[in-house]
């Protein structure tokens, strides 16, 4: 999630709820924008944008639980989970989610990516808290009780740990951009000079892979897990970088996978959060909605939103695409 100023929020709160009065229920949410025939093996373009869940302060970090049938959000700003199934739509599921000290704080408290290990713990990035940790709850008892997986880097406190993504193996690998500073970069609570990329070992240590990223943000490895996508959200640098991982899971041979400039000079909004598909398709919420690249690094296609989206996540059968939007959860059909 990008950091702004309070008057942004105000703003982008006041527009949404005026936005959503006055769409009536035929008013499209948005379009399928076509750039390349490839897209059509991915999604029709005349699919519906749904929205099936609203009143969000700022919702973020989706995850598709295919055990309970559920997506599982965080809203960044109210500090908690919520989760929304078919049967019974939005539900609160966990709070607090991100900050569970008892000093009052304000901005971008709650948890932000969410993910699920093989046993089906489930993981949280938590800007209050400047840290990764699991839940100490079954799924279907969710409880804000945690342990802490990795809060430090060499003695000095994380900024506010953002997306995640899990390896197969176990490791988790997280990005660390200053948005859950109450301040920013400014915060005189910041103890790292940098905004880095990190990995969790499945026997607790922590490793710094990269520091040279000015605002890391959405994370996803490739099918096969040898390379691995990295969002950097920084308007002056939206770009979409990829890796190689090598045999000890460092990232090697980094280059920019897509150059986000000039949709960024038409539409600002640089790059969020990223998932990809079985088939290497990569959805990146950035400028004017969510792009849709192929594993070449080409742009064949984008959702192309009236909201601001900052993530997604596929159901279990990678046929439904749910996008974090603003206040609003939408879904839309994929091929």
């Amino acid at each position: 999630m990008m950091k702004k100023p309070l008057s942004f929020f105000f703003l982008l709160m006041v527009c949404s709820l005026v936005c959503t009065s006055q769409r009536s229920n035929q008013e499209p949410l948005g379009t399928i924008e076509r750039i390349r025939p490839e897209l059509d093996a991915v999604i029709d373009t005349r699919s519906k944008i749904e929205a099936i869940a609203q009143g969000f302060e700022w919702v973020e970090g989706p995850l598709w639980v295919e055990s309970e049938q559920m997506l599982l959000v965080s809203d960044v700003l109210k500090n908690c989970v919520y989760k929304w199934t078919a049967k019974k739509g939005k539900e609160l599921y966990l709070t607090p989610s991100g900050y569970t000290g008892s000093m009052p704080r304000g901005r971008e408290l709650g948890s932000n990516g969410l993910a699920l290990t093989k046993q089906g713990q489930l993981i949280l990035c938590q800007h209050g808290d400047r840290g990764v940790a699991s839940m100490d709850a079954p799924l279907n008892k969710p409880a804000p009780s945690f342990t802490s997986l990795a809060e430090h880097y060499k003695g000095k406190k994380f900024n506010s740990p953002n997306d995640l993504a899990i390896k197969s193996n176990g490791d988790i690998y997280f990005t660390d951009p200053p948005y859950g500073l109450e301040n920013g970069v400014d915060d005189p609570v910041r103890e790292l000079p940098y905004h880095g990329v990190y990995k969790i070992a499945t026997d607790g240590t922590v490793s710094l892979l990269i520091d040279s990223l000015t605002r890391p943000n959405g994370i996803a490895f490739f099918p096969g897990e040898k390379k691995l996508l990295i969002a950097n959200s920084d308007e002056k640098k939206p770009y979409w970088y990829i890796y190689d991982l090598d045999g000890n899971g460092n990232l090697a041979h980094g280059k920019i996978f897509y150059d986000g400039t000039a949709a960024f000079q038409r539409e600002p909004r640089s790059p969020d959060g990223v998932k990809i598909n079985k088939k290497g398709y990569v959805f990146a919420a950035g400028p004017g909605g969510i792009w849709i690249f192929n594993k070449k690094g080409e742009a064949i296609g984008r959702i192309k939103l009236k909201v601001i989206s900052s993530n997604c996540a596929f159901s279990g059968d990678y046929k439904t695409l749910f996008i974090t939007a603003n206040h609003e959860i939408l879904k839309v059909k994929l091929k």
